[in-house]
């Protein structure tokens, strides 16, 4: 592993999806994709992302991660955003190389949404949890590649609190917000991270990737 002051460039060869072991037992990661101010919010105070510093720079960087990855995890909101845009994204006379490319990674991909307001539903590829603790901790040891969390900051914090976050992909983008919604929320204890890799786009949004220490 490079030094954690060293940008690590993003491939296929860095071992950023292998498997963690915690009580003798090997685990799938659960790596939260998260946009952030530089003050530390996810979000402005009603919900609002359209502060967000995004380029094909930053898409490229991060489809071999998202490709490497085999379940998507989503709070309701952000799944009801997602569901609304990238089933059809790809099929549209304007699409860009990403919105094809994640359009079809979106349809293909396992999608599990946390909400006790959609259970019931039948949705395409869809599971939906209420019981957070303990179908997440079933999801995470199942047989397959990591478990990738888009936004969806409510869910993450109760993620957090139950420590079921592995891994931290922070993309700082290069502003203040004053107030919103905090990227981290009721942290009692100090918890330990390790920087494994960063990386700085054109556009000022600077990409901190933090794994727990276990």
């Amino acid at each position: 592993m490079k030094s954690p002051t060293t940008p690590v460039p993003l491939n296929r060869k860095f071992p950023y999806f292998q498997k963690f072991r915690r009580g003798g037992v090997t685990l799938r990661k659960l790596v939260l994709f998260i946009h952030t101010s530089l003050d530390s919010f996810v979000a402005g105070p009603k919900g609002e992302i359209d502060w967000i510093h995004v380029d094909e720079e930053i898409f490229d960087y991060a489809s071999d991660r998202t490709k490497a990855s085999d379940t998507a995890l989503y709070g309701r909101v952000t799944y009801e955003m997602m569901q609304n845009y990238w089933p059809t994204a790809g099929a549209q006379p304007n699409a860009t190389r990403h919105d094809i490319e994640h359009s079809k990674w979106y349809n293909n991909v396992a999608k599990v949404v946390l909400s006790r307001s959609l259970q019931g539903l039948n949705l395409p590829n869809t599971t939906i949890i209420g019981d957070v603790k303990n179908k997440v901790n079933e999801l995470k040891h199942r047989q397959g590649k990591d478990i990738l969390m888009f936004g969806s900051p409510r869910a993450a914090h109760a993620l957090m609190q139950l420590d079921l976050v592995d891994e931290y992909w922070l993309f700082v983008n290069p502003l203040l917000l004053g107030q919103g919604i905090p990227l981290f929320q009721s942290v009692s204890e100090t918890v330990g991270l390790k920087l494994d890799s960063s990386h700085v786009f054109s556009n000022g949004v600077v990409c901190l990737n933090y794994s727990g220490r276990r």
